[in-house]
């Protein structure tokens, strides 16, 4: 049991039964004074929903443009159009944004609620009484039972049942690390264990403390409540809700803008129109035509003629655009959600898409942020091979001598023989089973080592079951390997350790731990076995540990070494052990120096680690242990292809250094191929600053001797993005978190991105989750570039939230990172799919639709304005109403919409197999300004023809009984009907991926037209609604003249082919990548041969430490002591070819030297193509 003190006042314990009313009334003013534990997430309530939602919707400037325009249409006097043209869409899209929003924020109630309204044991008048969390106040004392979840609160730790107030907690809900962490409670309140103390507890907090969020896996810890749910650690660190838009969306808005702009343009050209026609020519014709009621000059009538072709030329943009966005927006959510190849069958866990807005900027990612520990690591250990004395364990060898691959292995080793083995350890090799069994002396020392020398506690809860807890899950794997080959760790007190070894029970007295830290990188034991021999037990890294060895050991030294070097190429974590024997005499010598050295007033550390040194000499090489961090599967494929979609690959994470870098090299971001890999470890500001300018120097001085002057000095004299452009070879960069704080100050930041972006991998350990955003917020300011965060613990929240796009691992870790990210799913290789397939897919479906939408829009509309010239400005429609309504709701929308949710360039294969397709989307080539252009130019070109061929026709035409044709009505309904074949035609050539969806929607569209015409030109509609549908008969008069068709006929080839014409030229003169795909698919299936093998080939050794223990400084002191010691034995838990240059290389430079001048002088070099 234990008790604890609040954080931002005190706990006041009743010291008398009259207090009791005095603890609650204090309570009760804490409640008033301090903020709740609640935590919300959500954005909106019942009552601000729908005026912040609102407020956000017409944030767009296209829904406040749609809102002004439904202004003009009530007014009558400029209105040629009726109202619900306009305010019907309007509210569609209003209403079915504001239901997704809705929907969205539901789920995050949904969550806060479960949070808030777990239960707790509260101290309150002197009773443990259950509470939700969210009623938990500042200063509450709190029982946690064992493997409770601490819901949201700061905890100080005031007791424990456990010996001396430690208290065991995992953050596997915060960080996904599954390993323990130590707490201890300060001594003056250790020892309170019962209610009775409790309520008679008084003291106060004058420091904020820690525990922040944790699970609770010790027997009734009690805690106080520090801070409440906004104020905690956590939540500080999670950073606010933000609204994430598109580059599409921002650019979405200025287009729309432009396109107002020049809406207004054309009002006031006809407006001006309007003004002299009527001063010239209508004046002339008062009599017959008067002005409106209200209208006295030719300036006022042409006032009110630029509001009426406003209205009527506003369908430049549409509100139907905004309503299909949202739908193919749904629909590519759906396809994510119900991808089978993306569901982990293991964990039962779909892809989710938990919002609908940013899909398509999945396909122009260009930088990830990744958290490593349970996202691209399972975080589990296992042992997997080891050298003993010269000889290597762990490969399996088949008949002929080969290594045997994993799908041939035999079957693992058995261990029945041993009663206390771990049933879910497995060792390939039996050959080291045999020496065991044999006896080999070497072996035996070697698992006795591994038993003896580590901070690993024990507990056995029954007669022969075992439970290991380890502070970090390497010490777990490496004595869990020796419990299994015989060597068991039972047991240990502060001055003793039990083994049983080969079923025999032997207990050697411990003498010191000499504990492990960054800096000695290695840790070791001094034991006295029962014969009264004394032998120092020594494990680290090899690059330590090697320099301590005695002479006599060189031969083997050479051996183990080559053994480390096979074992570092494969990736694993490689650690040497080794002895030595101590001499009574020098031993007590030693310990004596030892004691004083430890009481010392003045530079104790200092004293501890020179005599540390002084015995950890001439030791004897025993081996070399290799444990295998498991990666989560399919994680180097993963990095590898995203690396080739030229996707730039950052880990972010709060482990110490080795241990990032081994995974670094284990998943292939760090190889041994590269030229340097940078280390910036500087304490200061300047020494940051050096060594980020010597890294910077480095590069180019390679660069210089790589390239010959003349290539060098073009490079740089080229407005690229930096002198960086220009440097050959590939270089990574890790640096720790305590200089990373100095390298993104305002004055530093540049030059940290500059030198980061100029590397093919960077690496930061030791961050804060408040780093980690800074991190992502840098390059979002100066690279300008689509940011992904990808995390699955609660401490990655803030990056999560930070980048453009956030995903979630979901799985056993916790869920903070998926209910805070746009994106979940179980495993790391899922991305590969998630961008390469559904991110490009859904960014070109987009394009596509968003260059046709404008396409078809503005040669519906622009005739509009040709008219205008030839109706005396008179805001004269060309087309009657209903088809004005219906073109943009029935007659196409959707053949786009089924293009923009199906379509495809390439099979989802192909997406897979080359990733240089990926290109064009972070290069923004499909929609810019430029193809925005061109969609209007083509627009306006079929705008022009779709007038001007029918007028000139209709001009001198005839009808087959020698009448004239040329009328109001009949030019109109075959303008409309060019258009709607022209553009039905147009977007059968756009569509590079057919389904039955989209033969039906185009044809049968064409088809609803003709008979929505007829049928609104029936006699029958006439008689019913005489003043409504006046173009009675026309249709079927018109339509029945050959001239008319031949004038369709023509009016549509003159449209079509100058189009298919340049896609053909285009193709055969300059194809795209994709174009080239398709071909190469083509000639496949006509010679009908097999797909190419990729084969994978491993990196070369490299000598490098690999002692990468989550070790905290200091347990082992906890140790000695006893403090942490129970009467019985304590236990815890254990625990591809790179592709050539193409044409998108030229245009990704070109792209960078617009980025260079909209960042900071200097730029970066991350765009060009390494060669």
């Amino acid at each position: 049991m234990g008790c604890g003190a609040a954080g931002h006042g005190a706990v006041r314990g009743p010291p008398s039964p009259g207090g009791r009313a005095s603890s609650a009334s204090q309570r009760a003013r804490i409640q008033r004074e301090v903020p709740s534990n609640c935590i919300k997430t959500s954005k909106y309530n019942i009552v601000t929903f729908l005026p912040v939602n609102l407020f956000e919707q017409f944030q767009e400037v296209a829904n406040t443009y749609f809102l002004f325009l439904l202004i003009l249409q009530l007014i009558p006097q400029i209105s040629s159009l009726s109202w619900f043209t306009t305010i019907v869409p309007l509210v569609l899209v209003l209403t079915i944004t504001a239901v997704k929003d809705a929907t969205d924020d539901y789920f995050r109630h949904k969550s806060d609620n479960q949070v808030n309204n777990r239960q707790s044991q509260v101290l309150i008048s002197g009773v443990l009484r259950q509470e939700q969390w969210m009623n938990v106040r500042v200063g509450d004392i709190i029982k946690l039972e064992n493997n409770q979840f601490v819901a949201q609160a700061d905890l100080l730790l005031l007791s424990s049942s456990e010996p001396h107030g430690l208290c065991y907690i995992e953050t596997a809900e915060l960080d996904g690390e599954t390993n323990m962490k130590v707490r201890q409670a300060i001594p003056i309140t250790a020892e309170l264990g019962d209610t009775s103390q409790l309520a008679r507890f008084d003291g106060g907090l004058r420091q904020q403390l820690l525990l922040c969020c944790t699970e609770g896996r010790e027997r009734h810890p009690l805690m106080p409540s520090c801070s409440p749910g906004p104020d905690t650690k956590l939540m500080q660190n999670s950073g606010r809700t933000k609204f994430k838009r598109t580059s599409i969306d921002r650019l979405m808005n200025t287009l729309v803008l432009w396109i107002f702009g020049f809406l207004v343009c054309m009002g006031v050209i006809l407006a001006i129109g309007n003004a002299i026609w009527e001063h010239e020519v209508g004046v002339c014709f008062q009599i017959y035509l008067p002005w409106d009621e209200g209208v006295h000059s030719a300036f006022f009538s042409g006032f009110l003629s630029f509001w009426s072709y406003i209205i009527i030329l506003n369908t430049v943009v549409p509100i139907s655009l905004y309503v299909s966005v949202e739908v193919i927006r749904l629909g590519h959510s759906y396809f994510i959600n119900w991808d089978k190849k993306m569901y982990c069958a293991k964990r039962q866990t779909p892809a989710e898409a938990r919002t609908t807005t940013l899909n398509e900027e999945l396909g122009q990612v260009e930088y990830i942020f990744s958290d490593k520990t349970g996202t691209l690591t399972q975080n589990i250990m296992v042992f997997s091979k080891c050298s003993v004395n010269g000889h290597s364990y762990g490969d399996v060898q088949d008949m002929l001598g080969h290594k045997a691959e994993l799908g041939e292995r035999p079957e693992p080793v058995d261990f029945s023989f041993n009663p206390l083995a771990d049933p879910r350890f497995q060792f390939w090799d039996p050959s080291l089973m045999e020496a065991v069994r044999l006896g080999d002396l070497h072996v035996h020392e070697f698992f006795r080592l591994l038993s003896l020398c580590h901070t690993v506690m024990s507990e056995e809860k029954s007669e022969g079951e075992l439970f290991y807890k380890a502070q970090s899950p390497d010490e777990g794997a490496l004595v869990t390997a020796a419990r299994n080959f015989g060597f068991v760790f039972r047991s240990r007190t502060p001055k003793t350790i039990t083994v049983q070894e080969l079923g025999q029970a032997i207990t050697y007295q411990l003498l010191a731990i000499l504990d492990f830290n960054n800096i000695r990188k290695r840790m070791s034991v001094i034991v006295r076995s029962p014969e009264g021999k004394i032998r120092l037990y020594c494990k680290g890294a090899d690059t330590i540990l090697l320099e301590r060895l005695h002479p006599l050991n060189q031969d083997l030294t050479s051996i183990t070494t080559d053994h480390l070097n096979e074992y570092a190429s494969e990736g694993l974590r490689t650690l040497v052990l080794a002895y030595r024997d101590l001499e009574e005499s020098y031993y007590k010598d030693w310990s004596e120096r030892l004691h004083r050295a430890g009481s010392a007033p003045e530079a104790r550390e200092d004293h501890l680690a020179w005599l540390y040194d002084e015995v950890e000499h001439d030791m004897m090489l025993l081996g070399a242990t290799a444990i295998e961090d498991k990666l989560q599967q399919g994680v180097p494929e993963t990095i590898a292809i995203l690396t080739l979609a030229n996707i730039k690959i950052w880990v972010l994470t709060g482990d110490k250094q080795e241990t990032a870098v081994n995974i670094g090299y284990s998943c292939k971001m760090l190889t041994d191929d590269m030229t340097e890999v940078f280390v910036v470890t500087g304490h200061t500001v300047l020494e940051v600053r050096e060594e980020l300018r010597k890294a910077r120097e480095k590069m180019m001085d390679a660069s210089r001797s790589v390239c010959n002057g003349f290539s060098y000095q073009e490079k740089l004299s080229s407005k690229l993005t930096s002198v960086l452009e220009a440097i050959a070879g590939e270089y990574a960069l890790v640096i720790n978190g305590h200089s990373l704080a100095h390298a993104l100050e305002a004055d530093m930041e540049v030059e940290f991105l500059e030198t980061a972006c100029a590397c093919k991998a960077v690496i930061c350990c030791r961050v804060t989750p408040l780093q980690k955003a800074q991190v992502v917020e840098l390059v979002k300011k100066y690279k300008k570039a689509v940011t992904l965060a990808i995390g699955d613990g609660a401490n990655d929240v803030s990056m999560i939230k930070t980048a453009h796009i956030g995903v979630g691992i979901s799985g056993q870790e916790g869920i903070q990172a998926v209910l805070a990210s746009d994106y979940s799913f179980s495993q790391f290789k899922f991305l590969q799919r998630l961008l390469l397939v559904h991110g490009r897919w859904s960014y070109l479906r987009m394009c596509k639709f968003l260059c046709y939408f404008f396409y078809k829009n503005f040669a519906f509309t622009m005739v509009h304005f040709w008219f205008g010239f030839f109706c005396g400005f008179s805001a004269q429609t060309v087309y009657d109403q209903y088809f004005i309504t219906l073109y943009n709701i029935v007659y196409t929308s959707l053949p786009v919409l089924a293009m923009g949710v199906f379509d495809q360039d390439v099979p989802e294969q192909r997406s897979m197999e080359y990733p240089k397709l990926y290109e064009p989307g972070q290069l923004n080539l499909l929609f810019n300004k430029r193809e925005f252009f061109i969609c209007i130019a083509q627009g306006i070109y079929t705008s022009i023809l779709m007038f001007f061929i029918p007028y000139g026709v209709f001009a001198d035409a005839t009808r087959d009984d020698g009448a004239q044709l040329a009328d109001y009505q009949s030019f109109a309904v075959t303008v409309a009907t060019s258009l709607v074949i022209v553009v039905s035609v147009q977007i059968g050539l756009d569509t590079g991926f057919w389904t039955a969806i989209n033969h039906f929607f185009i044809w049968g569209s064409l088809a609803a037209y003709f008979a929505i015409l007829f049928t609104m030109h029936s006699d029958g509609l006439f008689r019913m609604f005489p003043n409504q549908f006046r173009f009675v008969g026309n249709a079927q008069n018109t339509l029945a003249q050959p001239t008319v068709w031949l004038t369709i006929a023509l009016t549509a080839v003159v449209c079509i082919v100058p189009v298919v014409a340049f896609r053909f030229l285009k193709l055969d003169l300059k194809p795209e990548l994709s174009d080239t795909v398709r071909y190469t698919q083509l000639v496949r299936k006509k010679q009908k041969t097999q797909h190419r093998c990729m084969r994978h080939a491993g990196r070369a050794g490299s000598r490098r430490s690999g002692y990468a223990f989550s070790h905290q400084e200091g347990f082992g002191e906890l140790i000695m002591s006893g403090k942490n010691m129970r009467l019985s034995s304590l236990a815890l838990s254990s625990f591809a070819p790179r592709p050539s240059a193409s044409w998108i290389d030229t245009l990704r430079k070109k792209k960078g030297c617009e980025g260079s001048s909209a960042s900071s002088p200097g730029g970066t070099a991350d765009k060009t193509p390494r060669v």
